[in-house]
C-alpha cells in the first residue's frame, strides 16, 4: 500500500520510512512534493489534519501527516505546537534548541521534565479522517550531546534509562530511536487504522 507523508522535512520522511519498514513492510511511504498549507491550528491534531488533507487532495493517495514538538512542564507545555518556530519564523533548529536551553538555564534537574508529542493524522482520498497520538516522556539536559537525530534530540533524555548511563536521543542509534520515539508510539496506534484501508 502506498501512502504519502505530508511533509517537506526529509528527516521525518526517513524516520517514518524506517519505522514502517520495521512494523509494516508492506507500507510504502512516499515523500510529498505538493504545496505546503498554512498550519494555523492551535493543537498538534489540528495542524496534522491540515497537512494530511492538503496532501490527500493534491495526490489522490491516502495521506499521513505528523505534527509534533517538545512540551516542557515548567514552560506550561511550550514550545508545543510552536517547537519548529520557537526562535522565529526561519525554523532554525539550532537557534530553537539554544533558546530553549537559555530559558531553562537556571532550572534544576527535578524541574526539567519534558515530553515529545506526536500526533499523526490519516486522511483518505475519500475524506475519512483519524488521528492518533504518541508521547515520549523524559527531561532536558543542560547542554547538547550527540550528533544523531534532529531538532531537540541532542537535549532530550528519555525516561527509563539506567541512571548511570543516561544518554540524549542525539546519542541514540537510529534503531534505538525508531523503537522508542513519540512517532514510533503514534505509528503503533496507527497500524490498526492502516489495516482498515
Amino acid at each position: 500500500m502506498k501512502v504519502v507523508l505530508a511533509t517537506h522535512n526529509s528527516h521525518k520522511v526517513a524516520e517514518f520510512q524506517q519505522i514502517a519498514a520495521a512494523t509494516r513492510p508492506d507500507l510504502e511511504i512516499v515523500a510529498y512534493d505538493g504545496p505546503e498549507p498554512v498550519e494555523d491550528g492551535v493543537t498538534f491534531a489540528q495542524n496534522a489534519l491540515i497537512k494530511a488533507r492538503a496532501a490527500a487532495e493534491h495526490t489522490g493517495l491516502p495521506a499521513l501527516a505528523d505534527d509534533s514538538g517538545i512540551c516542557v512542564d515548567v514552560l506550561g507545555g511550550s514550545p508545543g505546537v510552536f517547537s519548529a518556530y520557537w526562535a522565529g519564523q526561519k525554523k532554525d533548529a539550532t537557534a530553537n534548541l539554544e533558546l530553549l536551553l537559555d530559558q531553562l538555564r537556571d532550572i534544576a534537574d527535578p524541574h526539567r521534565a519534558a515530553q515529545f508529542h506526536s500526533t499523526i493524522a490519516l486522511v483518505t482520498a475519500e475524506g475519512a479522517e483519524r488521528t492518533v497520538q504518541g508521547i515520549w516522556p523524559g527531561r532536558l539536559a543542560h547542554r547538547p550531546a550527540g550528533a544523531g537525530g534532529f531538532g531537540y534530540d541532542p537535549i532530550f533524555i528519555p525516561d527509563g534509562q539506567d541512571p548511570a548511563a543516561e544518554r540524549t536521543v542525539g546519542e541514540f542509534t537510529d534503531a534505538e530511536k525508531q523503537a522508542q520515539s513519540h512517532r514510533a508510539r503514534a505509528f503503533q496506534a496507527l497500524i490498526p487504522l492502516l489495516a482498515e484501508l
